[in-house]
């Protein structure tokens, strides 16, 4: 159980880091300066992907708050690089975003230092 809750932790995060990037595609590059907080700010609350992004990471950070109450924090924050792995991944797929050899290579090693990290519980 407490793995699939972990997983849930990590989904919702990185769903979440995906919508912020789809909303921030759609808003578009700006300069950051006090001319352009509040257009840019209206913009923001008022995009939905950048808002459903949001309300995904306070869902995480209760789901986290459950996983933290059941195992050390020593075994929980390691599986967060769950995440990169699925971030990368759908980063591909969904933005066109380069997924090298070295990406891989790194994905790699998250991946056997998650299982190693999981084995010592």
């Amino acid at each position: 159980m407490i793995f699939i809750l972990i997983l849930v932790g990590v989904m919702l995060n990185a769903g979440a880091q995906l919508l912020l990037k789809a909303g921030m595609s759609q808003i578009g590059h700006f300069e950051f300066s006090l001319a352009n907080a509040v257009p840019i700010g209206v913009r923001v609350m008022g995009n939905v992907p950048i808002i459903t992004g949001l309300t995904m990471y306070v869902v995480s950070v209760a789901v986290w708050l459950l996983v933290l109450s059941r195992v050390p924090v020593s075994f929980a924050y390691p599986m967060l690089s769950i995440g990169y792995i699925v971030n990368a991944i759908a980063a591909f797929y969904l933005f066109g975003e380069p997924l090298t050899s070295i990406r891989m290579l790194g994905i790699f090693i998250i991946i056997s230092g998650v299982y190693l990290v999981a084995q010592g519980n």
